[in-house]
């Protein structure tokens, strides 16, 4: 069973960045593409940013394009997402995913599993 493990929360001020990670368990991790999301109070779960299995394609919302990286270790079975430029409106708890399906991995419902999550907190 897979298990997934969100890090790296926490309180930074607008304009800080944070680095998230994702420690996967249980699965042969490069099988999966992996995905974060995020979910501000009040407000649906969101697509932030995916990458595929092998860390060759990745993906991202218009909202954090050029301000947000993904990255996958797949020794380490980690993914990584550094987050540069934080702005209070990127303040949500962040979710990592994963799924094995080969489509494009940006669709929620493609995902089977979910970590826990991590609050990010951006202060103005």
């Amino acid at each position: 069973q897979m298990q997934l493990v969100e890090s790296g929360g926490g309180l930074v001020q607008a304009g800080g960045s944070l680095r998230l990670s994702c420690a996967a368990s249980g699965v042969t991790f490069s099988r999966y593409a992996m995905g974060w999301f995020r979910q501000a109070p009040g407000k649906q779960r969101e697509f932030v940013a995916a990458i595929n299995w092998s860390g060759g394609s990745t993906y991202y919302a218009d909202s954090v394009k050029g301000q947000f990286t993904i990255s996958r270790d797949n020794a380490k079975n980690t993914v990584y997402l550094q987050m540069n430029s934080l702005k209070p409106e990127d303040t949500a708890v962040y979710y990592c995913a994963a799924t094995l399906s080969r489509a494009t991995p940006t669709n929620r419902g493609l995902y089977t599993h979910w970590g826990q999550g991590t609050q990010v907190t951006v202060s103005s």
